[in-house]
């Protein structure tokens, strides 16, 4: 398995490649972020034209977790949808694996500020750790931000960990993300590390001074 393995409050965890995190002890496959829809947004909003194959290749890649590492439940940490009219119109066809992965285990979705009219929880429980959207008092695992790192000349997308937090990276194709370096990430984790998602994901101190 590609994944680096660490432990946090109580929770013995592998934050994947792919960018998911996966809980061994509770058999339970987090992701956050996926944006299903963002091309389709982007087009209805008269944006820049995108590929329509986003919805599909990010779900691909999710399922294929899910078979690899055969969870009883995924949680999806909000902006599972780029928004709740692109969710009312995305074709059935775009969204069966995600029909599959339903069937297969127990798939909650959690709220996020692009889906906030979908009916969805603001919050699970996996131990005494949050499994949210937007980062809060802690100890937390959440989404929202999208962080990347710059290292060595070249751009990740990480997971951040301090003490009371961690931040995934969007699963998403078309997500984007948002430099360590920006003022809202400092502020949430001004020290701990990094996991690159990569090939082999590998740990970094955030004070590293190659990194930005």
């Amino acid at each position: 398995m590609s994944g680096f393995d660490f432990d946090f409050h109580g929770l013995r965890l592998t934050a994947l490649s792919s960018g998911a995190l996966l809980s061994g002890d509770h058999a339970t496959l987090i992701a956050a972020d996926l944006h299903l829809g963002r091309s389709l947004r982007s087009t209805r909003d008269g944006g820049l034209p995108l590929p329509p194959f986003e919805t599909i290749d990010t779900l691909t890649r999710l399922e294929t977790e899910v078979q690899r590492h055969r969870p009883r439940r995924v949680v999806l940490l909000g902006d599972s949808f780029d928004s709740d009219a692109v969710r009312m119109h995305l074709p059935s066809a775009a969204l069966s694996g995600l029909d599959r992965i339903a069937a297969a285990t127990d798939l909650v979705l959690v709220s996020g500020n692009h889906d906030p009219g979908a009916g969805l929880p603001a919050q699970l429980w996996l131990g005494e750790v949050a499994l949210r959207h937007i980062a809060g008092e802690g100890p937390d695992i959440s989404g929202h931000y999208h962080p990347k790192l710059r290292i060595a000349g070249a751009s990740f997308p990480v997971f951040l960990i301090s003490h009371r937090h961690i931040v995934l990276p969007a699963f998403g194709t078309y997500t984007g993300g948002m430099f360590w370096s920006e003022p809202a990430l400092q502020r949430l984790m001004p020290s701990g590390i990094a996991i690159a998602a990569t090939h082999r994901p590998f740990a970094i101190p955030l004070a590293h001074k190659r990194v930005t």
